[in-house]
């Protein structure tokens, strides 16, 4: 009798739905970008423009519209919601996951069901398909365009050289000119690796360019012709100031991105570098594929631009992401019947247990900031131990044949305690959605809500929760009606000089995020506070 299998696309699906969908919104949105993406494309969609990004009205030209356009259609089908915001990334991150199984499965045979299970749960490929962002979109239509370069590489077929600008046209979509930049620099080191300038010359292929160009530089056009500082806002400030100075203050150092990278791995991070470290010795033998060659550069090559760029930020290291999993998938299916280094084993097991224990504390770290090393708190310390001891036990007896399983259950595992017991501390903690629920609770009638040195991630937050522009006091932005304040806590008199003699009530504070909440009377109802 057959044993009974699951077919390869339920389960990428299946892993997708968990690590991708499932509790999409059990906190809210957080920091700055997630809540101000999501507003720019309600405003899109309240206007009915899918040319110009607004925020608060204003044109918003920070980043091109892909994300925006899906988040719209989202909002069309399932109302605007922190959870429709995030589905666009959680789709793409879906795809780009059965890119890569679609791409192995017919150009390497063996490790397809590996390379999508790798990256489903790989904590960069969950992070940020769980995250209303343009971040996801960017990696996923760049890797799909480098996957139909590769194809047609390999293969001959034009189709797939349609595809890698079709997918490049989006990818410039989706966060700008880095992809096309990106794409051109990954081919020319390779093709100069390969001593071929045929290969260079015949990707530019005129169809395919023609393809790009349609895709992509019609949104540019309008909006340039719709917004004249287009130009000067977008290419010059938030691509190349953004690039070669520290304008929007994320200064990191130039090692930054290999830390970020391997915890992007987790938990296959230890397996990555193994990976990597064959593929570089593969090269040195007669006949190596040339697969693996091209998987370094493109890997290397976005590690090194973004090491680089004068700002620094984990989403930008995204798109070199997926060359590390193929690199595994290759070297897995190079030492299947093998059993890893007893210290890889080691290693392995213990960055599983470390996870495990970041779940099961993460509750403790995000409300007390701190976890107490007494003894009615050490059982994480046990279940982190046990699953480590476990997922060593596995290897040593079964090789590099039961990796999938060693690392997937502790993976799981982890997802479900981070979501089980992280989720509330990350939203009362991290979230306007939090702010906005309380501020509702106290007063129900929908009263305009102003700020006082609030920090942009409860500003953002509120605007969209509340859907509203949230107006400043220290930038002399009281608003003349009746209103709610969200004040940094200790700030009362300070705001108060900007609205004399209008009744100011203390509502409430919110301990979490450090506010105070107060209500303010319209200019017409002035009284001695």
């Amino acid at each position: 009798m057959n044993r009974l299998r699951i077919p390869d696309w339920v389960l990428l699906g299946a892993c997708c739905g968990f690590f991708f969908l499932w509790q999409l919104s059990a906190f809210g949105l957080i920091g700055a970008d997630e809540p101000r993406y999501a507003q720019v494309a309600r405003e899109m969609l309240d206007r009915n423009d899918w040319v110009t990004p607004t925020l608060s009205g204003t044109a918003w030209l920070e980043k091109p519209p892909l994300y925006y356009w899906q988040a719209i259609i989202a909002f069309k089908i399932f109302g605007v919601s922190d959870w429709a915001a995030r589905l666009p990334s959680a789709i793409d991150g879906s795809v780009m996951v059965f890119a890569l199984y679609g791409f192995l499965r017919r150009f390497r045979a063996g490790p397809a069901l590996d390379s999508g299970l790798i990256l489903v749960s790989s904590a960069a490929a969950i992070g940020f398909a769980r995250a209303a962002s343009t971040d996801m979109p960017l990696a996923a239509m760049f890797t799909m365009a480098l996957l139909c370069w590769w194809a047609w590489y390999e293969s001959g077929s034009r189709g797939f050289l349609v595809g890698f600008y079709v997918f490049l046209g989006l990818a410039t979509l989706a966060k700008g000119p880095v992809a096309v930049f990106l794409a051109a620099s990954i081919i020319a080191i390779f093709a100069v690796t390969q001593r071929s300038w045929r290969t260079l010359i015949t990707s530019l292929w005129v169809p395919g360019v023609l393809s790009f160009i349609v895709v992509a530089a019609p949104w540019y056009v309008l909006v340039q012709l719709r917004n004249p500082q287009f130009f000067r806002v977008f290419i010059l400030e938030h691509n190349l100031a953004r690039f070669g100075t520290n304008v929007f203050h994320h200064p990191e150092p130039f090692w930054y991105y290999i830390p970020v990278a391997l915890l992007g791995w987790l938990p296959w991070a230890v397996f990555v570098v193994m990976g990597v470290i064959w593929a570089v010795r593969k090269m040195r033998e007669p006949g190596a594929d040339p697969l693996n060659l091209f998987l370094l550069i493109w890997m290397i090559t976005v590690v090194a631009f973004f090491s680089i760029s004068k700002s620094k930020l984990p989403g930008y290291i995204l798109p070199g992401i997926p060359p590390g999993v193929l690199l595994l998938a290759n070297y897995l299916r190079d030492r299947f019947n093998a059993t890893p280094h007893p210290a890889a084993i080691i290693l392995h097991a213990c960055v599983c247990a470390a996870l495990i224990f970041a779940g099961l504390t993460l509750r403790y770290t995000l409300l007390q900031h701190r976890f107490s090393w007494n003894r009615a708190e050490m059982a994480p310390l046990v279940v982190a131990l046990v699953v480590g001891a476990g997922v060593a036990t596995l290897l040593f007896a079964t090789g590099f044949r039961g990796l999938r399983v060693a690392t997937l259950l502790p993976a799981v595992l982890t997802m479900a305690i981070a979501i089980r017991f992280g989720s509330e501390p990350l939203n009362e903690e991290l979230s306007a959605r939090a702010v906005s629920d309380a501020l509702t609770h106290i007063s129900p009638k929908a009263l305009p809500v102003a700020g006082v040195l609030i920090s942009r991630e409860t500003e953002f937050g509120l605007q969209f929760y509340r859907n509203q522009p949230i107006p400043r006091y220290e930038l002399g932005h009281a608003p003349s009606g009746e209103h709610l304040v969200v004040a940094r806590a200790g700030f009362e008199k300070a705001f108060a000089r900007d609205v004399p003699e209008r009744k100011i009530v203390f509502l409430r504070n919110f301990p979490e995020q450090n506010l105070e909440f107060f209500w303010v009377a319209g200019a017409a109802n002035s009284i001695d506070h």
